[in-house]
């Protein structure tokens, strides 16, 4: 059983066949599929299931709190299921690959106090951007 299926069935949430195998699909490090791709891949294993089905399912798994939605430069919006351990993103330019990284450091601290205007800072997203060896010339 998958991590991500692990937390579901540790927090009593139904698994039908279609979240059974939107979750597995989902399952996996550096995952960080768009919708439709999750549909492509729950397609392969149940032939039956519906874009709507994947896109509900998505929109629940965020919801809870299992799954987050990261958004880069105007590209689809992907899903990452690595939900439960702080990281950051590093996206490739050329490709729009992403990666999770783990910086040494709190990037909270990293912002002076002077440029904070009274906001009481509560997260910080750090995005690194470059060239995949991919796409690197």
């Amino acid at each position: 059983m998958t991590d991500l299926l692990e937390r579901l069935r540790g927090r009593g949430w139904r698994l039908t066949s279609q979240r059974r195998v939107v979750a597995e699909v989902l399952d996996g490090e550096h995952v960080h599929l768009t919708a439709d791709e999750v549909h492509a891949r729950a397609a392969d294993r149940l032939p039956e299931i519906s874009r709507a089905t994947v896109y509900n399912t998505l929109g629940e798994l965020v919801a809870l709190g299992e799954v987050l939605e990261v958004a880069t430069d105007g590209r689809a919006r992907r899903y990452d299921p690595n939900a439960h351990r702080a990281h950051q993103h590093l996206v490739c330019s050329g490709c729009g690959a992403i990666r999770d990284v783990h910086p040494y450091g709190d990037p909270l601290a990293a912002l002076p106090a002077a440029e904070r205007f009274g906001f009481v800072v509560t997260a910080a997203e750090v995005t690194y951007r470059g060239l995949c060896p991919d796409c690197r010339p």
